[in-house]
């Protein structure tokens, strides 16, 4: 249930992303984040937010031995589609490395 939630997630991000990137183009949508203080305080926070999520998924991949470097770049490049395919591919190696393996 989990997995189907953070896909659905994942999905749905994706989506108005490319609606966005779309109708403003990519640094379009950084003009707009920064056209007055309400959108400019909502970026920094969205900033600080990812910065706590990208120390703590660095800490979580260390002690899976799970990568890291893409998601990190993903994060920064498109925002939370990094951190929800992170948790996406954890989910999937936690499936994978739990189910009995066949001989």
């Amino acid at each position: 249930m989990r997995l189907a939630l953070l896909t659905l997630a994942f999905l749905v991000f994706v989506a108005v992303e490319i609606a966005a990137i779309a109708a403003f183009g990519y640094f379009g949508v950084f003009e707009a984040l920064a056209s007055n203080a309400a959108t400019r305080l909502g970026s920094l926070d969205l900033v600080l937010s990812l910065t706590l999520v990208l120390i703590w998924m660095r800490q979580d991949a260390e002690e899976r031995a799970l990568p890291f470097w893409p998601y990190a770049v993903v994060t920064v490049a498109l925002g939370v589609a990094g951190p929800l395919a992170y948790l996406i591919y954890r989910e999937l190696h936690d499936a994978r490395s739990t189910s009995p393996q066949r001989v």
